[in-house]
């Protein structure tokens, strides 16, 4: 087992302590315990980036040289990552154990599935002449820090929706939450969609050609425009926000997962 392998092995273990860490928290109202929780995601976080960069590192020892973008186990691993790192990016507003158990749980679920699911192909693969563009990078990258905002905006828009008016955070921190995190994904979903359309006239002579992933993107860029048209330009709050942004991330799912699996296209991952 090379390396890399074995420290995300133990980046997804530290994840599962955090959440066994956030239901203790639940259990015993122990507010010591939130004072771990934080820096025991730095550590996660500053230990996944260990990993990722050593999985750049081995694939320039076989020959190949391309960062950890290329297929579906890197972008599992790369996706959870993210989702980490918009958390620790607005720690001041989730700041609340209700929403960081949330987050702690989808990446938790990718770094698991990466990890163990056996029609997951953990080895370095080369690139395919197409991929072989800086354009990649950037187009992954602006395309999963979205992917990892609208899921803090779902986490927060399922808190709204589905507990108690005790909730803590309370209800209108919540709605706010989710108006921000679709204020940070959305210009970065603009920008994924963007770059790709340049990578593909780069890579095969036409901006835009309807691919299964290139149609479900655009109509999660709509859902959200909607969700922000809503917000800014008719008032929209609360239970209406809410809906929209368990809505988006659905197609976000969609996008990611279901054109994997069930359609195919120039940009289904190899396996």
């Amino acid at each position: 087992m090379a390396f890399h392998h074995k420290i995300l092995g133990i980046v997804t273990l530290l994840y599962l302590c955090l959440f066994f860490i956030h239901l203790i928290f639940f259990a015993f109202k122990k507010e010591k315990i939130v004072a771990i929780m934080w820096p025991l995601l730095y550590g996660t976080l500053g230990l996944h980036t260990v990993g990722l960069i050593l999985r750049w590192l081995e694939s320039y020892r076989h020959g190949m040289g391309h960062a950890p973008l290329s297929n579906f186990y890197e972008s599992l691993v790369f996706y959870a990552w993210c989702v980490s790192l918009i958390v620790v990016f607005m720690k001041k507003r989730l700041n609340y154990p209700a929403i960081t158990i949330c987050a702690t749980v989808i990446s938790l679920f990718l770094m698991g599935y990466a990890s163990i699911s056996p029609s997951v192909d953990r080895n370095i693969q080369p690139l395919v002449p197409a991929l072989q563009s800086n354009w990649l990078h950037i187009h992954v990258l602006t395309c999963f820090l979205a992917y990892a905002s609208f899921a803090v905006s779902f986490i927060s828009g399922f808190l709204y929706m589905f507990t108690w008016k005790n909730v803590i955070p309370p209800r209108d921190i919540l709605d706010e939450i989710n108006y921000r995190s679709v204020v940070v994904g959305f210009p970065m979903l603009s920008a994924g969609i963007f770059t790709g359309a340049v990578w593909a006239h780069y890579a095969w002579g036409s901006y835009w050609s309807w691919d299964p992933k290139e149609t479900w993107s655009l109509i999660t860029w709509i859902v959200y425009a909607v969700f922000l048209h809503a917000r800014l330009m008719r008032g929209w709050k609360g239970k209406k926000i809410a809906i929209l942004s368990i809505v988006g991330f659905a197609s976000v799912i969609f996008t990611y997962f279901g054109v994997n699996f069930i359609l195919s296209g120039l940009h289904s991952y190899a396996t």
